[in-house]
């Protein structure tokens, strides 16, 4: 098959595939290595019943299992590829029987390792299917069946494709009358089943957030830990997925994840979640375009960063949980422990999380003179000092995050014009000139940050800020994106 050719089948629409010519040459490498592979466009259903139009193959690949079997697959080529994974299914014919195992489910969907680590350029469509076949050679994905089990599959799959289609045009006749469950009025998607990403999911449960919630599980193998207590008890309005489609056309998609590499430094850890994202926000980007991406991963202001450039989206839908919870425990402290509640209203936790992490203000009383305005700036430090060490003892568990994802969320999804301080892109604030992210005070809206808060001018502020800024440019400089 040459790809050239044949432009209607196996060559990209321009007005379809945003990295064509990237798609072409991976095409014909594939072409060239299997060439029994035949090559077409069809329409793809995805889980919400949206459909699109995509390049796809199919063919079989070869499989030592004692014997030697040509196992029927078929991938399907997103249109961002090569920058998201394919989606690949096994392709059985009428006498074959799915194995579901660890690699596959049962309706013959294939999860990999090398598809949840998609990372290009270091990951290929050749490379991918040479894992394909290594793990069928582990765990045989097919089975051969009896002539009276492949009539009752046959007839199973009819009866399957009968109530899919049915359920499709259900789907459709709801969209066309508006109904609030089409599609999830506020869906949320957080990505990575750890402690913290559970943590997200019952926070947003117990507070009622959204109307439906997705946990992407990206680690390897069968559901266990939390996700399966999650499947256990039935939390409503929870699903849980391997499949980044699950996530389509969320309002806030959460960013939980964080690499478990064997990296040696500081550096080599962050450069381990920058590859790790490299699979994840062109995914999750591609299915949720309009969504608000809140990141939660550490360091949160490198990963909002990363998230920002990765993703192309606009600066406002980008944001990291920065200082909210921080900026939460010292309004709280300042109100009902040193009951300073006036100062509360105007106070902020800014800057970087962590030890460089400064108390600011958004405006301050007016005083007669300057002796006035000196003493009440003295005793205001006093107070916030006072609050900072109360909190310097406070850790942030994952359950303590959890519920300032879920306070951050509710004001996203129901546009309560709420102040918080979160990660931002802070350039151009505090004389700031290089593109960093810091906590910042900001109105948040249903497409984000909606404004910045101005802060009161306090050169020490100031010159913290900027410092962090300096250190967190340097770090990103050496990062390869």
């Amino acid at each position: 098959m040459t790809l050239v050719s044949q432009p209607d089948t196996s060559t990209p629409p321009k007005n379809v595939y945003k990295f064509r010519d990237l798609t072409i040459e991976e095409l014909k490498n594939v072409s060239m290595t299997y060439p029994n592979f035949t090559f077409s466009m069809n329409t793809y259903t995805f889980k919400d019943g949206s459909q699109k139009d995509l390049l796809n193959f199919s063919g079989t690949v070869p499989v030592k299992y004692g014997n030697s079997y040509n196992i029927p697959i078929r991938l399907w080529i997103l249109d961002s590829h090569p920058f998201a994974p394919p989606i690949c299914f096994l392709k059985p014919t009428a006498n074959m029987g799915i194995a579901v195992g660890k690699h596959v489910d049962a309706r013959g969907r294939i999860y990999l390792p090398y598809l949840q680590n998609w990372s290009h350029p270091k990951s290929t469509l050749i490379g991918l299917i040479k894992e394909m076949i290594a793990k069928f050679e582990e765990e045989l994905p097919l089975y051969s069946l009896s002539s009276s089990d492949a009539a009752r599959q046959s007839e199973l799959l009819a009866y399957i494709a009968k109530i899919t289609e049915a359920g499709e045009t259900d789907m459709k006749s709801r969209s066309k009358t508006g109904g609030r469950n089409e599609g999830y009025f506020n869906k949320i998607t957080i990505v990575g089943a750890g402690d913290l990403g559970i943590a997200c999911v019952l926070a947003v449960a117990a507070k009622d957030v959204a109307d439906k919630v997705v946990l992407l599980d990206l680690s390897e193998g069968a559901a266990k830990g939390g996700t399966m207590d999650l499947e256990i008890f039935a939390v409503p309005n929870v699903e849980i997925s391997k499949d980044f489609s699950a996530s389509a056309d969320s309002k806030v998609v959460v960013l939980t994840v964080n690499s478990l590499g064997n990296a040696q430094t500081y550096l080599d850890v962050i450069q381990s979640n920058v590859e790790l994202f490299r699979g994840i926000i062109p995914a999750v980007s591609h299915y949720s375009q309009n969504a608000v991406l809140l990141v939660a991963s550490h360091p949160v202001e490198v990963m909002t960063f990363v998230s920002w450039k990765l993703s192309s989206f606009p600066k406002s839908r980008v944001i990291g949980v920065g200082a909210n919870l921080d900026s939460e425990r010292f309004q709280y402290v300042l109100t009902n422990l040193l009951k300073a509640e006036v100062l509360a209203k105007d106070a902020w936790v800014i800057g970087e999380q962590g030890e460089d992490k400064v108390p600011s203000w958004t405006s301050c009383n007016v005083v007669a003179s300057q002796t006035e305005a000196m003493a009440a700036h003295d005793s205001r430090e006093k107070v916030a000092n006072r609050a900072m060490e109360i909190l310097k003892g406070k850790g942030q568990r994952s359950w303590s995050v959890g519920l300032s994802v879920a306070d951050l969320a509710d004001s996203i999804l129901k546009d309560k014009r709420k102040v918080h301080s979160v990660s931002t892109l802070a350039k151009g604030c505090c004389n700031i000139n290089s593109e960093v992210f810091l906590s910042l005070p900001c109105i948040l809206g249903a497409s984000g940050v909606i404004e910045m808060v101005r802060l009161e001018e306090d050169p020490l502020v100031q010159e913290k800020l900027q410092s962090s800024a300096g250190s967190i440019h340097d770090l990103q400089q050496q990062l390869k994106l």
